[in-house]
Formats: C-alpha cells, sequence, structure tokens
C-alpha cells in the first residue's frame, strides 16, 4: 500500500492500540509495530510495547489484577535523534489489560495528541490503591 510520500507496512496498525495489546500473547518481553500518526505531517513511528508487571486494582469491592504495558513511540531517523536533545520526544504511555480469555481495557495514562498534557482514560468502577505516574 501506498500514500504520497510513505511506504505503509502490511503489519501497519489501525490507532485503536488497546486492542493490538489485548492480542499480545502472555510471556512476549517485547513487541514492536507500526503506526502512522497524524501530527502536523503525516508520520511513520514504531511503537514498543512491554509489560510491566501486574498492579492490583478493585471492581466493587472485589480484587483483581491488571498487567501494565509501557508503550515508547519512536520516532525513528534524523527526526527522532534530535527530537530528545529539544525536548520534544513523545513521552511514554501506560496502559493496563486485564488478562485471561478475554482480555480487557482498564485504564491509560498518556496524551491524547502532540504535545498534549498526560491525561488518564479508565473504566469508572476501577479503585487504585495510588495513582502511578505515567512512565514509571
Amino acid at each position: 500500500m501506498k500514500t504520497d510520500h510513505l511506504d505503509l507496512p502490511p503489519d501497519l496498525v489501525n490507532g485503536m492500540v488497546p486492542l493490538v495489546i489485548e492480542n499480545i500473547r502472555s510471556g512476549v518481553a517485547e513487541t514492536t509495530v507500526p503506526m502512522l500518526v497524524t501530527t502536523p505531517k503525516l508520520r511513520l513511528v514504531k511503537l514498543i510495547i512491554s509489560p510491566r508487571g501486574e498492579e492490583p486494582f478493585l471492581v466493587v469491592g472485589s480484587s483483581r489484577k491488571a498487567i501494565h504495558y509501557e508503550i515508547k513511540i519512536e520516532i525513528g531517523g534524523l527526526e527522532g535523534m534530535v527530537a530528545p536533545l529539544v525536548g520534544k520526544a513523545p513521552p511514554n504511555i501506560d496502559l493496563w489489560i486485564v488478562g485471561g480469555q478475554a482480555p480487557t481495557f482498564v485504564r491509560e495514562q498518556g496524551p491524547l495528541f502532540e504535545d498534549g498534557p498526560i491525561m488518564t482514560i479508565e473504566l469508572a468502577s476501577p479503585v487504585w490503591p495510588d495513582s502511578p505516574k505515567a512512565g514509571s
């Protein structure tokens, strides 16, 4: 598949990152997938997804555990080398999934758009013991 400026790989993710993470096999140390992002210009980046362990939370008083994933956005090329030096490297995104036969998204912390604030999106009913900081 080809656009005006980019060759798109066949394994390109569609932006529904929680669904991608829900389908990662347990025990995989790191998963890398390409994604097309719509910054001021179209850009092909790599998402490097790594599990960071399990964290407890409560749903209606019932204890559960979620798998914490960290997503690093790798810009690549010369821009990717310069971005951290000029304070423009995208922050990591943290995402929590309940595993099992029907994996389910429960929480995400990170920006929703380029240079946006760190936001938390989560199901309404979980109660977390302490709010971890994004990127920790």
